[in-house]
């Protein structure tokens, strides 16, 4: 195959918030190019997975290789279709570091959103060219000419470089792709130096082991190459190699500024880091690794347990292959009293979490138990040694913790003017602190506050949303971690506590969250034949009680008139009784009691 030159390539990503339209667009520029015709091929062509497809959500960054002419020379264009939600910018972090530009979109009836001013920090750091499009430009509430001035409020971009396209009709694409050519960089590199390839994704394949995606930098790749993984020390034979077109296309060679995949017989997704640097065997002794990417580092903590235990080794497999297509996804074994065996999932945020879920019991078929989320947490031992805490049951006695220490999200919300009241008021009750407000426009503004993680991951994102009619949108990022007054709840069941309902949450709410699960547990448990006490305590104090009364038997049913010692005889004997019982008895809790309390009651539902 004939080497192109470097001139002649372009790699370029497609940011936006969550639902501006990136992979319509992605769809309009392969039938630009020539790659897909119109009609042929169905909507989000990029979006491979059920889920995304149904939720209209980009989960899984994707990579295509097309080709097209410009005044009569002909260019090679990489574009990386990447998520919006913010749980998924991890994906977007990792696909910028392979290109040289950004399409920056932004929905013009709806403007500049949280998520897409984190995006375009993401472009900025990763030193790119930024071209800003307008989407949606042909529907009849688009504002373009007040979007373009968001645009150069709130990210500095001249509101003139702003295009104008609108993704489902085609119009504006073909001069878009042409000013892709005309203003992103070719790719720095050196065809003729030894091999240095970033390796940017990796998904598993059921037949032939782990795919590796890779930019290569300099050096060119042939096809039974012996590669060598730096970072794990590790190597393996190119068996195959080849570009996304956008299914996988095999070639001979890969070189210098290309991106493609490689199939080399790797077992284990364990085998593989991404973000690591690839190169020939043996490699050369002056070589300087790629800076790679920093290691995501989940949030989100919960428990997944199989709801029949025979499942167990099933859901282990399940989480195994699932771990193998998404790098930040974390899992380890561990036993419930109350739930049995399970593992400890760690996700970057709620809809990683939702995410994983469903695609778990979609495609392994598992009914699945889910603890109440929960963040991570730093403690300061009255020792001086700090521990890390992903759960309540780690969480040491209280005369041993000196400094309790939780995550805070510095969160960024933008809204129409008119809910900047109720959010104030949203965040307020989150025990949130107001950093700052900005006007994006007359009818638009961001706020700024500091709000503890653990007060996100429950429902904030609904009541930001039903505060601001839908209108509201948010990003956050960890801004570290800071002492409060925060304690562990306890929740007890006949005297005995059941840990998987046990909570981290700070003092002040402790009483009210307790007593909300207690009720929630009252409703669910059945009725014993003594009275079952449900108890919240923070240590050895007991905060909140309800009773679950027994079931009686009208013992002094037949007795008509007489002497009443003869009814207080019987019910006294019917008291010894109910004692003797408890002494022996245990309370079974039922799998809905978890279910109603954690959160799955109504998913348990529809599933029937």
């Amino acid at each position: 195959m004939a080497r192109q030159s470097l001139d002649h390539i372009r790699n370029f990503a497609i940011v936006a918030h969550i639902d501006h339209g990136k992979s319509t667009l992605a769809d309009r520029i392969l039938e630009v190019t020539g790659l897909v015709e119109r009609g042929v091929t169905e909507a989000q062509l990029l979006d491979d997975l059920d889920l995304e497809r149904e939720r209209g959500i980009t989960i899984k960054a994707r990579a295509v290789r097309m080709h097209y002419e410009k005044d009569g020379k002909r260019y090679t264009i990489n574009l990386i279709d990447t998520p919006g939600h913010v749980d998924f910018s991890y994906e977007v972090s990792r696909s910028l570091a392979a290109c040289e530009g950004a399409v920056l979109l932004v929905d013009a009836t709806q403007g500049v959103e949280a998520q897409t001013v984190a995006n375009t920090y993401l472009a900025v750091e990763a030193d790119l060219e930024i071209i800003p499009v307008l989407n949606k430009v042909d529907v009849a509430t688009a504002r373009p000419d007040e979007v373009a001035e968001e645009i150069e409020t709130v990210l500095g971009i001249p509101a003139e470089d702003a295009m104008r396209v609108s993704a489902k009709t085609g119009n504006g694409v073909k001069e878009l792709v042409d000013r892709l050519i005309d203003e992103i960089p070719p790719p720095v590199g050196d065809p003729e130096a030894p091999l240095k390839a970033l390796l940017f994704d990796a998904v598993y394949d059921t037949y032939r082991g782990v795919v590796i995606y890779l930019r290569l930098i300099d050096g060119v790749l042939n096809k039974r190459d012996k590669i060598r993984l730096i970072g794990t020390d590790t190597e393996y034979e190119a068996v195959e190699i080849g570009v996304l077109a956008p299914d996988r296309v095999k070639v001979d060679s890969l070189q210098a500024g290309e991106s493609g995949y490689v199939v080399a017989n790797i077992k284990s997704l364990a085998d593989v880091t991404i973000g690591d640097t690839v190169t020939l065997a043996p490699p050369p002794p002056d070589l300087e690794p790629l800076p790679g990417y920093r290691p995501p580092r989940p949030m989100v903590y919960c428990g997944l347990y199989p709801t029949y235990p025979k499942d167990f080794e099933a859901l282990r497999k399940a989480l195994q292959t699932l771990s193998l297509n998404d790098a930040s996804f974390t899992f380890h074994p561990e036993t419930s009293e109350a739930l049995g065996f399970g593992f400890r999932c760690g996700f970057l945020g709620l809809l990683h979490m939702e995410i994983v879920q469903e695609r778990l019991e979609r495609e392994s078929d598992i009914d699945l138990v889910q603890t109440a989320p929960n963040v991570t947490y730093r403690i300061t031992g009255t020792d001086g040694e700090e521990i890390r805490v992903e759960k309540p049951s780690d969480v040491p006695d209280t005369n041993l913790i000196d400094s309790f220490l939780e995550p805070i999200a510095r969160c960024s919300i933008i809204t129409p003017t008119e809910g900047i009241g109720p959010i104030m008021k949203l965040c307020t009750d989150r025990r949130g602190v107001y950093v700052e407000q900005q006007y994006l426009s007359p009818t638009r503004a961001m706020l700024v506050w500091d709000i503890p993680l653990q007060e996100i991951v429950f429902d904030f994102y609904d009541r930001l949303k039903s505060v601001t009619r839908g209108y509201g949108t948010l990003d956050y990022d960890i801004k570290g971690y800071e002492p409060s007054n925060l304690v562990r709840v306890r929740i007890l069941v006949n005297a005995v506590e059941v840990d998987a309902l046990s909570m981290i949450c700070h003092r002040d709410s402790a009483e009210s969250r307790g007593r909300t699960v207690l009720k929630s547990l009252r409703k669910s448990i059945p009725r014993h034949m003594f009275a079952v006490p449900l108890q919240a305590a923070i240590g050895g104090k007991i905060i909140a009680r309800e009773t679950i009364s027994a079931m009686r038997k009208d013992v002094t049913a037949k007795c008509y008139g007489g002497d009443i010692t003869r009814k207080r005889k019987l019910l006294e004997k019917q008291k010894k009784g109910k004692a003797r019982m408890k002494q022996v008895g245990s309370v079974e809790i039922p799998q809905k009691a978890f279910l109603s309390v954690l959160g799955g009651g109504d998913d348990e539902k529809k599933r029937r």
